[in-house]
């Protein structure tokens, strides 16, 4: 595969991130179990397989990216054969001293070929020449086992979650990882 290259996004782009086919496959969820009583309250995830594939659609509506993308702290494009190819979005200021990202997305095409791990990078290196952010932290469906895959494989940490955080309800597991 000829080499991918990863560039702040321009206008232009735009259109082609939004028409990405934003859901996604999987076969394992983490799944939460709250345990509270006598002064304590434990919460565990574990990872649970299916009995079957499921897609699952995306939490962000990805029109919203159309809307709002200059008014994200950075927006990242992996660029193939001059074609955008997948995009992750940053935000500062969600909580201090960290970037947020809360999209990571791939052609479905080319997803499994290493340009999410590339994005994921290249968000890491943009979030270290920043003086305020000192942590980089993704937000995750629970469902989203390659997303918690890949993640972990990059070093990423387990840091907490979320019930109802996303507009569909479903809860969010954030992992973070210093910069």
């Amino acid at each position: 595969m000829p080499a991918i290259q990863i560039r702040p996004a321009i206008e232009s782009d735009i259109p082609s991130l939004v028409a990405f086919d934003h859901s996604y496959t999987s076969d394992h969820v983490w799944q939460m179990e709250l345990r509270a009583g006598n002064g304590e309250i434990a919460v565990r995830f574990r990872e649970v397989r299916l009995p079957h594939s499921v897609r699952v659609e995306y939490p962000h509506s990805p029109k919203d990216l159309a809307l709002d993308w200059k008014t994200r702290t950075g927006l990242l494009v992996a660029v193939l054969e001059g074609q955008p190819v997948g995009y992750v979005s940053l935000m500062q200021n969600v909580v201090p001293f960290a970037t947020w990202i809360n999209d990571l997305v791939v052609a479905l095409r080319l997803r499994r070929k290493g340009i999410g791990s590339a994005l994921m990078l290249a968000a890491q290196e943009w979030a270290s020449t920043r003086p305020e952010s000192r942590r980089l932290v993704v937000e995750v469906q629970p469902k989203n086992h390659p997303a918690v895959s890949l993640v972990q494989k990059l070093g990423f940490d387990f840091c907490g979650y979320n019930d109802h955080y996303f507009a569909n309800h479903d809860l969010a597991i954030f992992f973070s990882k210093w910069v």
